[in-house]
């Protein structure tokens, strides 16, 4: 077995001796911490020269110099990816710099966590905005550069984020279940629009991923959206140092007996964007540490 992995990996590094995304050109939103930053680091380090954006400019520009500093090309476009101007900015400066759009990873996005019968509307529609709407209209953007004559063809695909939330549900979570079941019909119909044309539109579905969203919510973690503070986390959640998580005792229903880390999710994107992912689309990736199983 050893002996046939290392020719794998022999046929994979003479094939993709630069990168398994070597001159493509990625846009990655929500790219400033968490599993944005470890795709966008991920993504240049296989040779992909990555357009990313946060809502936090200063964490945003602290990523770019990451990447400079290990040899990558990247551009930082800061700004809330739910504004109606971000689609056509991003994508007017990612073709003024680099000429074309390779991979879409519409990756941003929050939860703001409520019982259903105490979710207001606002609080329902800013999660359909920015999880649902967002990605939809950026998308929509690029279609030019996605839906293109046979002989402009390279790999190409959109790499959608969704959560075991939006395929199992979750309690407190209405609105976020709900904007995540509707990735996934967005996606899948993306694949059967512009399948035609070369392009692969998957979804990824991450399960406990530990990030700001999954810690703790006593840790005290907020962002602000629309002048409002949001209390980020799960109450009671415990950390990956914990005694029981280091056991698998935390984690009783996930076969592998803990959650996963932002390079693990990222790592599953990256697979999606890479010609090791040539014929498949249209599918939806449950991340979970085997919990799907």
């Amino acid at each position: 077995m050893a002996g046939r992995l290392a020719q794998v990996s022999g046929h994979l590094s003479n094939a993709y001796g630069r990168g398994l995304l070597a001159g493509e050109v990625a846009i990655i939103t929500g790219a400033g911490q968490g599993i944005g930053r470890s795709a966008a680091l991920i993504f240049a380090n296989e040779g992909a020269k990555v357009v990313i954006s946060d809502i936090d400019a200063n964490r945003l520009a602290t990523v770019e110099e990451e990447i400079k500093a290990a040899g990558g090309d990247s551009l930082s476009v800061a700004g809330d990816v739910g504004a109606d101007e971000f689609p056509k900015r991003i994508v007017d400066a990612t073709i003024a710099k680099y000429g074309k759009i390779n991979h879409i990873v519409n990756n941003a996005g929050f939860t703001f966590d409520k019982m259903l019968h105490t979710t207001p509307d606002d609080t329902w529609d800013i999660i359909m905005k920015i999880h649902v709407r967002a990605p939809f209209r950026l998308v929509r953007q690029a279609a030019p550069y996605f839906r293109v004559k046979p002989e402009q063809r390279e790999n190409r695909s959109i790499i959608n984020v969704s959560s075991t939330s939006g395929l199992h549900g979750n309690v407190g979570q209405a609105n976020y279940a709900a904007a995540k079941a509707a990735v996934i019909g967005l996606t899948k119909t993306i694949a059967k629009e512009w399948g035609p044309f070369g392009v692969r539109a998957n979804t990824v579905a991450f399960g406990l991923i530990h990030t700001r969203l999954t810690a703790a919510k006593e840790d005290g973690a907020t962002m602000e959206i629309d002048g409002k503070k949001v209390a980020l986390g799960v109450p009671g959640a415990k950390p990956p140092s914990d005694a029981a998580s280091k056991s698998g005792d935390a984690y009783p229903l996930i076969p592998l007996r803990r959650g996963g880390n932002t390079d693990e999710a990222a790592a599953s994107m990256l697979f999606l964007a890479s010609p090791l992912a040539s014929y498949v689309s249209g599918h939806c990736l449950e991340v979970t540490g085997g919990a799907g199983i």
